[in-house]
């Protein structure tokens, strides 16, 4: 029997990183759909690889997170198609190179002798991965980033409730503690349920928020929630996101919920949700920076408690908020 030609996708990131890239892993379903599609990222997101569909095996790697982190290569011999969702190359690039795929589709990098579509500064994530594609001669839309309700029960407290995940992966993006607080205080007076999520690191955190807020030990939902399924149905059974520049915040935008995002160190014009959805608000001052520190960004610091708050408000103030 003939085998399946092979697709092999590489994106060793995180939550966000693997949600802006849906709707490119959909464009090549679709253009592929006799290929067997294989993703190389962290085996924790392969359920929610699986809710969004187009592809069929997900290969485990390491998370990339910064410069020097080594490349590995997956066990793949010879693919016959490779796309670099990673970066603009060389280091990746030549990684992938030594798999031996028939054709490679990347961005342009004279140093890993890679001919493909120029890299454009500053372009939007979503639609950086669909022009890579659709530059390659693969079709593929932008405004396909929804993801179908988990099938899982939500934990009670969040439904209808105001969800705050106030960690990230560097310092640089964890808006301050008692800011923190100062939101979750204010919007319980407001008479709204709150929880707060978080992985089991950022439990502590998450503790320390709720009980200088007042709130008792069942709106911590972080630690409860770190299989990715378990965080989705929560933000998709909340009224509202608040977060950081995160992985939630994302899955606000592919689950349809609305949202306040704190931007810094990076830009909401290469990360933001889209524009054209009012349900969305986003907070940032007009600089970026280091997102690999740990060290405060400037930017994000300049974000006032009051701000959040202001917008938090329109949103919940709105008759109808998301789908």
């Amino acid at each position: 029997m003939r085998r399946r030609p092979i697709l092999l996708c590489y994106r060793p990131l995180g939550l966000g990183d693997l949600l802006v890239i849906v709707p490119a892993l959909r464009a090549l379903a679709d253009h592929f759909p006799n290929h067997r599609r294989l993703l190389v990222t962290p085996r924790c997101w392969e359920p929610l690889v699986r809710l969004a569909g187009g592809v069929d095996v997900v290969i485990d790697t390491p998370r990339h997170t910064i410069s020097h982190t080594p490349f590995v290569p997956p066990p793949v011999y010879r693919p016959d198609v490779v796309v670099n969702f990673q970066g603009r190359g060389p280091d990746s690039h030549l990684m992938l190179k030594t798999l031996g795929p028939s054709r490679l589709i990347a961005f342009d990098s004279a140093a890993a002798g890679v001919a493909g579509p120029r890299w454009r500064p500053g372009e939007h994530e979503v639609a950086k991965w669909c022009r890579l594609l659709s530059d390659s001669g693969i079709p593929a839309d932008p405004r396909r980033l929804r993801l179908p309700v988990p099938g899982r029960l939500p934990p009670a407290r969040a439904v209808g409730a105001v969800l705050v995940h106030p960690g990230a992966a560097y310092g640089a993006r964890r808006w301050p503690a008692e800011r923190w607080a100062h939101v979750v205080k204010h919007t319980r007076e407001l008479g709204r349920e709150v929880v707060v999520t978080g992985s089991r690191g950022e439990a502590d955190l998450a503790r320390e928020i709720a009980t200088a807020a007042g709130l008792d030990e069942g709106a911590v939902l972080a630690g409860r929630t770190d299989d990715v399924l378990d965080l989705a149905a929560a933000v998709a059974a909340a009224d509202v996101v608040v977060a950081p520049d995160s992985g939630p915040a994302h899955l606000a935008t592919a689950l349809g919920r609305p949202s306040v995002t704190l931007f810094g160190p990076s830009s909401p014009r290469a990360w933001g949700p889209p524009r054209d959805e009012p349900r969305h608000r986003v907070l940032w001052h007009g600089t970026t920076g280091d997102a690999f520190t740990e060290s405060l960004d400037p930017g994000l610091a300049r974000i006032t408690a009051d701000e959040v708050l202001a917008a938090l408000e329109t949103l919940l103030a709105e008759p109808v908020r998301g789908e």
